[in-house]
């Protein structure tokens, strides 16, 4: 199945982090080509203390051949290893952020995991990126292209270009 994960990072060399994370997804166990990769945004953070500092965001689509639980348990141990900690206050500033946006048509919701992202279709950080390489996909649970749901979304946050190149 085609699974869409958001890669987020807003403490020290950002890019650095998103690359890294990105590398060690691609080396996951069941992850496989072909991999889309977004550009890069910075944004502002969304729901964080005053001192959050931007976020750089991108998507990757990677095929993917397992359950969604260990592709979730696959991206939390690298959220651990490149140094975020599990538990921290709700949106605290992170050297990396993995989030399971999509997998294929599946919806699941458990105490575990929520596929699709709950609140994927509310966040410019995320839609913006999608755009760039699904726009005309279809969300589980969702009507509208994404690339409708882009341009019909009321956020007011600040989602700029930042690399069109980066890995």
């Amino acid at each position: 199945m085609r699974a869409g994960i958001a890669l987020g990072s807003n403490l020290g060399d950002r890019l650095a982090n998103l690359r890294r994370a990105r590398a060690l997804v691609l080396a996951m166990p069941g992850v496989s080509a072909p991999v889309i990769d977004s550009r890069v945004y910075e944004t502002e953070p969304v729901q964080s203390g005053p001192d959050a500092g931007a976020y750089l965001n991108t998507v990757i689509e990677v095929e993917y051949e397992g359950q969604p639980i260990t592709l979730l348990d696959g991206l939390q141990h690298i959220e651990a290893e490149l140094g975020r900690p599990s538990k921290r206050p709700r949106n605290a500033p992170r050297t990396i952020d993995l989030d399971i946006l999509y997998a294929g048509n599946l919806v699941l919701s458990n105490e575990e995991v929520v596929i699709p992202h709950p609140r994927l279709h509310q966040r410019r950080f995320v839609l913006t990126p999608l755009a760039d390489i699904r726009p005309d996909l279809i969300l589980p649970g969702q009507q509208l292209p994404v690339s409708t749901l882009l341009s019909a979304l009321i956020d007011p946050s600040g989602v700029e270009l930042y690399s069109e190149n980066w890995i």
